[in-house]
């Protein structure tokens, strides 16, 4: 199990933000601010947080549960030794060589005007 206070402290660990934390474990942003807004445990089909908790474990990020080794016995996250930056595999786009190096461009925000 994990709570929203775990999800979000496991992303600061991290320094990524939701959207980045939805593509590392396949899932939508809104999913991912739904598990967040949740009270106490994060409620989701199993799929989803199979999911989250296989990302989590891949970047580095280690669930400590009530009841295990630490101080206080409460629940937490632990960031393990020795983890690079957790692996983004992009869904679409050519490939490039390891020497080429590839910019993001991103696109502008449109702003919807209100037509009176």
């Amino acid at each position: 199990m994990i709570t929203a206070n775990q999800l979000r402290a496991a992303r600061a660990l991290l320094s990524i933000d939701q959207r980045q934390m939805a593509e590392l474990a396949d899932l939508s942003v809104p999913t991912i601010q739904r598990m967040e807004a949740s009270g106490g445990v994060i409620r989701a089909n199993v799929d989803s947080l199979m999911k989250l908790v296989s990302a989590l474990e891949s970047a580095g990020i280690e669930l400590i549960n009530p009841g295990a080794a630490s101080a206080t016995g409460g629940r937490g996250v632990r960031l393990r030794e020795h983890v690079t930056n957790p692996k983004r595999t992009p869904k679409t786009g050519p490939k490039t060589s390891p020497k080429t190096k590839s910019k993001t461009v991103r696109q502008p925000k449109r702003v919807l005007e209100r037509v009176r």
